[in-house]
């Protein structure tokens, strides 16, 4: 798959920062994990993406915007297009040692998110779209699953924590679905649900409370893999609303439902 210049950018970044993550997250595994000491090390190794990042991707396009969770938000001399970054995603599972979180990037033109890259660096799955030319890992294009009853499909949410106050609005929601379906996954990282969605392991994906960072390159990896995507209240737009929920086009409709309530 060639992409576009601006595609190969982001794919060039991503592996940069994978590879600075997957170094540390090796390091990560052998720490005591002091809540201290660890926490830290890893918003260090946060850090260090980010910088990496930057360092690509304002490197080869100096003149776009930035979004990023751990350096804010910096106009560009072209109003017209950002990058929005997560370097990230997945940041108690780094901690804790587990090889599921991602380095997420999205390019945005005239407020529509136009290529996304997901890259999971500890199972060397990068996920990638652009618009108009399909979803894609690796090598291989990718699309979203074919199943059509909702008893058999298995879908990913994000449940709250720490005291979060969208609890009870989850738990609802969980009592509505999993009667209704062959399991639900939280594993950690939305940019990750939304990929797994993309590439068929998951028939859909719903949560609240995220960020544009999380679901940017998401978005467009669903949609090019033939999946809906839609805020949860459909008449906002994702990216703001930092509400989603998508789905594989068959099932969509009925899984919407179950969740809206």
């Amino acid at each position: 798959m060639n992409g576009s210049a601006n595609l190969n950018v982001m794919i060039k970044a991503a592996r940069a920062a994978g590879r600075s993550l997957v170094k540390d997250f090796r390091e990560v595994e052998n720490l005591q994990v002091s809540m201290k000491g660890a926490g830290d090390f890893v918003s260090k190794a946060d850090i260090a993406a980010e910088k990496i990042l930057k360092d690509e991707l304002r490197g080869a396009r100096p003149t776009y915007g930035w979004l990023a969770e751990e350096g804010g938000e910096e106009p560009g001399e072209d109003p017209t297009r950002r990058w929005i970054v997560d370097p990230l995603d997945g940041t108690t599972n780094f901690l804790h040692g587990l090889p599921h979180w991602a380095v997420s990037i999205a390019l945005e033109h005239k407020g529509k998110i136009v290529a996304g890259v997901i890259y999971d660096a500890a199972k060397d799955e990068m996920y990638f779209a652009e618009k108009g030319a399909g979803a894609w890992m690796n090598d291989t294009r990718i699309r979203v699953s074919g199943r059509q009853r909702m008893i058999e499909s298995v879908f990913a949410t994000g449940l709250p924590f720490g005291g979060r106050s969208d609890l009870p609005m989850t738990l609802k929601e969980l009592a509505q679905i999993m009667p209704a379906c062959a399991g639900v996954r939280r594993w950690g990282s939305a940019a990750l649900d939304m990929a797994y969605v993309a590439a068929g392991r998951y028939e859909g994906y719903w949560e609240r409370r995220l960020n544009a960072w999380d679901i940017a390159a998401g978005v467009i990896i669903v949609k090019e893999a033939g999946g809906f995507a839609q805020a949860l209240d459909p008449a906002d737009k994702i990216v703001e609303s930092g509400t989603v929920i998508c789905g594989n086009e068959v099932i969509f409709e009925n899984f919407a439902k179950v969740i809206r309530g």
